[in-house]
């Protein structure tokens, strides 16, 4: 199971600050290696680059409940190219 939820403040000239968390949970493991919760966030900016528009962004989060064999926390790293109508 994956659910990925979505908060996001937006502020002028582009920047925001946003989590999206992604809890997953895997049905065949033993109960204490069935889950992962994380908590946290970031910041972003929308941009240009030349005539290109960008949207870059960080987040980090520590996995408050995570499989024993996993990592504790995790950080996210984004760069997406924008194509506007």
């Amino acid at each position: 199971m994956l659910v990925q939820l979505f908060v996001d403040y937006n502020f002028s000239h582009g920047w925001y600050l946003t989590s999206s968390p992604i809890v997953t949970a895997d049905w065949k493991a033993s109960s204490g290696n069935r889950w992962t919760v994380p908590l946290g966030g970031g910041i972003g900016k929308i941009f240009s680059l030349g005539n290109q528009h960008m949207n870059a962004g960080l987040q980090a989060f520590d996995d408050v409940v995570h499989a024993h064999e996993a990592g504790n926390w995790t950080l996210r790293v984004e760069l997406q190219l924008l194509f506007p109508k």
